[in-house]
């Protein structure tokens, strides 16, 4: 067939190769969110100075691989200043993302700082319809309802009386939903210029760099045995470099929508990390509160335009 092939294989082959990959990455996240909360408790490591080793050595791991593979992308993405200024903005946005993540599973924990992290399409949302004046239509109505009520089961366990989670673990859980969404808008026009992996690359190296010298965070670095050494390159391998690269390959392949949907594997894989790894408890209302907010990111991929842009 003529439409048989592309890149050298079949669609389906590279449709499923795609489905694979983000499958994958989104569990890499998941593994390295509760690799964090492991450090955190074992270690009582640093958010700041997780975030920035973690952007530092994934970064410059990027961007090497971008290098290599897409090495017209990037000069020409380094040769243009003004994108260029724009990536390292992106980088700072990032850094934010990662920052507040981390903060999140330091004060909460690996599943429910994931979960919330995951209120971000419905900011996203409320963004487009913002920009666009107008209204949310009745499945945008249905997916804030939902993400509210989830967060809301999740903080307060349906008591009105108080938290179920600490004020600190809910502000920074709504931080990160909120950094994220601003990650997923911001590059959206240098991606489509230069290819996600140079800007993913040069962006992250950027932020680790400028969160390493502000804060001085070499000053913050934990003393580690073996077992904490290991957990903290899988983070850096594993848990970043290897999870953006094969989801953004996923990306490539199935598109951003599909992606992106598949990609809510990582709060699942968190929460099973955290629960099989690390005996964190969770309650059965938890999960209820889990699925009103993951069930809004298949929702919101109802309308016509995933067929679109998938």
């Amino acid at each position: 067939m003529i439409y048989g092939h592309i890149f050298g294989g079949d669609i389906m082959e590279h449709f499923k190769r795609g489905v694979l990959l983000t499958l994958i990455g989104g569990t890499c996240w998941g593994f390295s969110g509760a690799s964090g909360q492991f450090l955190f408790t074992h270690y009582q490591a640093n958010p700041m100075w997780l975030t920035s080793m973690r952007m530092c050595f994934a970064g410059l791991l990027i961007t090497l691989f971008g290098a290599l593979t897409q090495k017209e992308a990037m000069k020409r993405l380094v040769s243009q200043k003004k994108d260029l200024i724009k990536t390292f903005g992106f980088g700072f946005v990032l850094m934010l993302c990662q920052f507040t993540y981390l903060q999140a599973i330091n004060t909460s924990n690996a599943g429910t700082a994931s979960v919330l992290q995951y209120l971000s399409p419905i900011y996203i949302m409320i963004f487009v319809c913002l920009t666009s004046k107008r209204l949310p239509n009745k499945i945008e109505a249905l997916c804030i309802v939902l993400a509210l009520g989830g967060a809301f089961v999740i903080a307060t366990h349906g008591r009105l009386n108080g938290l179920a989670l600490t004020p600190t673990g809910l502000f920074w859980g709504i931080a990160c939903g909120f950094t994220s969404a601003a990650y997923s808008i911001y590059p959206k026009r240098l991606m489509a210029v230069y290819g996600s992996v140079p800007v993913t690359g040069i962006g992250m190296l950027f932020g680790g760099v400028v969160l390493l010298c502000a804060g001085k965070t070499w000053t913050l670095a934990p003393a580690l045995d073996l077992d904490g050494l290991l957990v903290t390159i899988g983070i850096i391998v594993i848990g970043t470099a290897a999870a953006f690269t094969l989801y953004l390959q996923g990306v490539v392949d199935i598109g951003p929508i599909k992606a992106s949907m598949i990609a809510s594997i990582e709060p699942v894989s968190a929460t099973l990390f955290a629960f099989v790894w690390l005996s964190t408890p969770f309650k059965g209302i938890d999960l209820v509160g889990f699925a009103m907010i993951l069930v809004t990111i298949f929702l919101l991929a109802l309308p016509s335009d995933q067929v679109s842009n998938s």
